[in-house]
């Protein structure tokens, strides 16, 4: 098995080794190489001690100095550099109470969470396969290192990690993880909100979302996203609808680039209907005004899940608006690409389009070619440059106050009235005609 190593790590591992020390790229940069996939990190493990380490480059970073990391600096790269080590007992599910270093790469090995992680390669010696990962990526599984009880007992993580390699590689879980997966899951709420965000954002953003139900099934989703397990099997008795609310979810998800705000609208835009669901005399289920209650669950979930600002106001804006319909007049589009957001609006078009193509066939046809409508609308407006912001607006509050307004609310609600007024109205989007109208208004 050769692999091509990037310049820069073959100078780091000869480095080290002229210097008579061990040392070879280990874990995922591996895997994906043998995968046929760009690593996006090179990780080395070494037996250099990290003083030994820092001693032989100029340009290192003591990011994980107490567990035997040392971050080298090449050029405008960094390549983490860890010792190799023993972990000690874990006593709170997340963090080995002590480290131990070690001159045995197999022992290094012997720590990590899957086979198919725990592989280690050099020029000299190839690849060093203790564990049986090269089995297990031909055989397209995913398999704790040693007893899963035990990986899992060290850091309740890896058993959220195991769903998102599945989701990512497309393996399934072998049985025996999986069972111990089932069996320690509770085992998930000691651990820290962002590293649970970070592996399903990741998860989500994969090729294969749907693996979410795998872990709905293996009761990861009742610690980490209950949200979840309330969708599940909630039918929708309706000609707009052929999915449970969780299957739905699913199709919908698949139905969007693997892009993080789009996957996360997806996932929560009808979180809101098992509580909203109402069934009428004929047996035909209702979800009025859920897309309200998906907003508020989205932000009260991105809010524990510790999501930045920033994400957290673009999803739960576009969960909002995921069931916003209307014709597609220029008039309309205006005003909802004022409502929505001139930036959100194409991802306004992209989630309604997945949740159409995750419906029914029912009126499918007539949805979509309103959707295209909208879109053909939205370029228009873009291209003339028309108002749909106070930005973009002729007139702005310097403009009322030399008109002899004072400031104040009153100031603001007269802009939005102008607005209002040039949304309907772009050609009236003019400082002259504005400020007559102000005037007149307010018999200045």
């Amino acid at each position: 098995m050769k692999i091509v190593l990037p310049n820069k790590v073959i100078l780091i591992i000869e480095n080290l080794r002229m210097h008579g020390f061990e040392a070879y790229a280990v874990g995922g940069c591996v895997r994906d190489s043998i995968l046929a996939i760009t690593p996006k990190d090179w990780d080395i493990t070494t037996s250099a001690r990290p003083e030994q380490i820092k001693r032989l480059f100029p340009r290192t970073v003591d990011t994980g100095i107490e567990h035997g990391t040392v971050t080298v600096l090449l050029g405008r790269e960094s390549f983490e550099v860890t010792t190799y080590r023993v972990d000690g007992a874990y006593e709170d599910g997340r963090h080995p109470k002590e480290v131990r270093f070690t001159r045995r790469l197999e022992e290094d090995l012997k720590r990590r969470d899957f086979t198919i992680n725990a592989m280690a390669y050099n020029d000299e010696v190839r690849l060093v396969d203790v564990f049986g990962g090269m089995q297990d990526l031909n055989r397209h599984l995913i398999r704790c290192v040693g007893d899963a009880r035990e990986r899992f007992s060290e850091d309740a993580l890896r058993m959220l990690r195991a769903v998102r390699f599945s989701a990512q590689l497309d393996f399934p879980i072998e049985p025996a993880t999986a069972e111990a997966i089932r069996q320690l899951a509770p085992t998930l709420s000691v651990i820290s909100a962002e590293r649970i965000q970070a592996e399903l954002v990741k998860l989500l953003t994969s090729d294969h979302p749907e693996r979410i139900q795998d872990a709905y099934e293996l009761g990861i989703t009742k610690v980490v996203l209950p949200e979840w397990d309330a969708m599940v099997a909630v039918g929708q008795n309706t000609p707009h609808h052929k999915y449970d609310v969780a299957e739905h979810t699913i199709h919908a998800m698949k139905n969007v680039k693997k892009d993080k705000i789009l996957r996360l609208v997806m996932l929560f835009h009808d979180m809101g209907k098992p509580q909203m669901k109402t069934t009428d005399e004929n047996g035909r289920d209702h979800f009025k005004k859920h897309a309200l209650v998906s907003e508020e669950i989205a932000r009260n979930v991105m809010t524990r899940l510790r999501f930045d600002n920033e994400t957290m106001k673009k999803v739960t804006r576009l969960v909002c608006f995921h069931d916003y319909r209307v014709e597609a007049t220029e008039r309309n589009v205006r005003r909802a690409m004022n409502r929505i957001g001139v930036d959100l609006f194409p991802y306004y078009l992209a989630i309604r389009l997945a949740d159409v193509k995750a419906q029914s066939p029912y009126k499918r046809r007539e949805k979509i070619e309103n959707i295209i409508a909208m879109r053909e609308v939205y370029q228009e407006v873009l291209d003339r440059g028309e108002c749909v912001t106070l930005k973009d607006l002729a007139v702005g509050g310097r403009d009322l106050l030399a008109l002899g307004m004072k400031p104040g609310r009153e100031l603001g609600v007269m802009l939005n009235e102008l607005l209002e007024w040039v949304i309907d109205e772009p050609s009236c989007n003019k400082k002259e005609i504005l400020c007559q109208y102000v005037k007149e208004k307010l018999n200045l």
